[in-house]
């Protein structure tokens, strides 16, 4: 956005659309492109890329909502010998319910959805009675 403002103040100040395309290193076209839009809403957001449509995604029923439902659920509950969710686990687990996905695809989704991943922290309920007492403990 620095090169956009750069090139419409070099035209604000007299210097012409091919100059300050030059000194910008970027297209002609460029730089009318972002004149007309600056112009059309005298803000400089205007210049801000708009979000591309790009191609649709393959998985459409890999909601959020469907993430949040399989992640709520335990999975030892489902039977696997697991405390928490992995991603490998968790793509096994929507294959068995009809819904393949590949676990960089998970990964991504699960990122997306705000899901972070954090390492499990493994916890003694109860101290074994063999073991010995640790000094200052």
């Amino acid at each position: 956005m620095y090169r956009r403002l750069e090139a419409l103040l070099l035209v604000a100040e007299g210097h012409s659309v091919a100059e300050a395309a030059r000194r910008c290193r970027v297209n002609r076209s460029s730089v009318h492109r972002w004149l007309v839009q600056y112009r059309a809403e005298h803000e400089a957001t205007a210049l801000i890329d708009r979000p591309r449509s790009g191609r649709p995604r393959r998985q459409p029923r890999l909601t959020p909502q469907r993430l949040a439902a399989a992640l709520a659920r335990d999975p030892r509950r489902c039977g696997y010998q697991a405390t928490s969710w992995t991603v490998p686990l968790l793509a096994h687990d929507l294959a068995t319910k009809g819904l393949a996905v590949s676990p960089r695809t998970l990964r991504r989704r699960l990122h997306e959805a705000g899901y972070r991943w954090k390492r499990p922290r493994y916890v003694y309920v109860a101290r074994a009675a063999h073991l010995p007492q640790k000094k200052g403990a």
